[in-house]
């Protein structure tokens, strides 16, 4: 048998055994993960787990789980307190477009994947990358597994002031990525407005606009 890319020699991403994740784990006596099935490996990572669970009347059963795992990510609100601001991003994204979204635009706040940084490193890079906006001193929200019944991915959720009188472009992304990013600033209630209306539809967009209303920057 050849080997298999991802399993005994590296994959595009210089990756290898990508069908050992969750062998080991050993947190919880009521589980034990018996196999990993690599099923695709292509820029993420989609595994077919079979394990055995224990439930509350002591029973054992065996149980198989699909998982994808695309790392781990971070985002963050950029928001002016003075002027009560946020600036957010629009861009085309597929998965929502063929799932019912009008035309694929979404409005978000900056975000990205963490790739080999630690999390408050990597939204600064996202932010400077999609925005143009450098950013001080963040705040850390909370961490949050965004869709736990099948994507492995964990958010890191920050928020950091801007000055929107600051000269930017109304443009943001890196061309060298194919990204294509419009920039949006809206006042504080009107976002709150686009969430109602709908025009706000990104999970995580969402629970930053309201925690900065009900704890951060807006909070009354």
């Amino acid at each position: 048998m050849s080997p298999t890319p991802g399993i005994d020699i590296p994959d595009h991403r210089g990756r290898t055994a990508l069908d050992r994740t969750g062998l080991d784990l050993d947190g919880n006596p009521d589980v034990r993960v018996t196999d990993v099935e690599l099923l695709a490996a292509g820029w993420h990572v989609l595994r077919k787990t079979t394990l055995e669970y224990r439930d509350a009347s002591g029973t054992w059963s065996t149980q198989q789980r699909e998982t994808y795992d695309r790392g781990n990510g971070a985002t963050v609100l950029l928001y002016d307190p003075a002027e009560r601001t946020v600036l957010l991003t629009r861009q085309f994204r597929y998965p929502v477009y063929v799932n019912g979204h009008p035309d694929g635009m979404l409005i978000e706040t900056a975000a990205g994947l963490l790739d080999d940084d630690d999390p408050e490193t990597a939204i600064r890079r996202e932010a400077q990358e999609e925005t143009g906006v450098r950013i001080g001193e963040v705040e850390h929200v909370y961490d949050v597994f965004m869709s736990p019944g099948s994507v492995t991915e964990r958010i890191h959720f920050f928020a950091a002031p801007y000055e929107a009188s600051a000269p930017r472009s109304d443009r943001g992304g890196l061309e060298a990525e194919g990204e294509d990013i419009e920039l949006i600033e809206l006042g504080i209630d009107e976002a709150l407005g686009w969430i109602r209306d709908g025009r706000i539809q990104d999970a995580k967009t969402i629970m930053l606009l309201h925690w900065a209303v009900l704890e951060g920057p807006f909070a009354r």
